[in-house]
């Protein structure tokens, strides 16, 4: 199991076991965002860990303290792409540390031992995203040489409402052209990057 050195000691990570879930969700949810997020169905959360655990390309780590008690998480994804020349890009998601475990430098340790599993899955990219009302947190991953270089977008989807026949929430039709709403010379196929969720050309 790897470790992660750090200023308040020793820390192991670990890919999440379905009896981590409990745990994980209770981090995702401290916090002002979380806390409305979240919910405490857990059939919903086991069947969602289920899926996530099945996908090869996904990677739901834990770290764990000197009592094995999860104390951070996150979630790395990898994307195989067309753009930049065929690039794996590393999506890395909902990072958080116990308030427990913070200002010790786990923080840090877990995203560089991130950096290092994309490589080593042949990743040239690292990329995630921060919320707007979380300054700390950007300035936190400016700190380890991430950019915030592009205007990402989010919608969130109802399923409910299938647009019109023909052509899908995307924007995109039957032809497969973009959206004539679209702003000149985007591709609106590859719009998702760092801090916004839009991927970096």
């Amino acid at each position: 199991m790897p470790e992660l050195p750090t200023r308040g000691g020793t820390f192991t990570i670990e890919r999440a076991a379905a009896a981590d879930v409990p745990a994980i969700v209770a981090l995702l949810a401290d916090d002002v965002l979380g806390a409305t997020r979240e919910h405490t169905d857990l059939a919903v959360d086991e069947a969602a860990f289920a899926a996530v655990d099945a996908d090869p390309r996904q990677f739901l780590a834990v770290v764990r303290d000197a009592e094995a008690r999860v104390c951070a998480t996150c979630q790395l994804t990898l994307i195989p792409g067309l753009s930049r020349g065929g690039a794996t890009r590393l999506q890395i998601e909902a990072v958080r540390v116990a308030a427990s475990a913070r200002g010790h430098g786990l923080g840090t340790a877990m995203l560089q031992w991130a950096h290092d599993y994309g490589r080593r899955h042949g990743a040239v990219l690292a990329q995630l995203t921060t919320d707007a009302q979380r300054p700390e947190a950007l300035r936190f991953y400016e700190r380890l040489g991430y950019a915030p270089s592009h205007v990402g977008c989010k919608l969130a989807l109802d399923p409910g409402h299938g647009g019109d026949e023909g052509e899908g929430a995307s924007g995109i039709g039957t032809t497969g052209e973009p959206d004539a709403d679209a702003a000149p010379g985007e591709d609106m196929t590859d719009a998702a990057g760092p801090f916004g969720g839009a991927v970096t050309r």
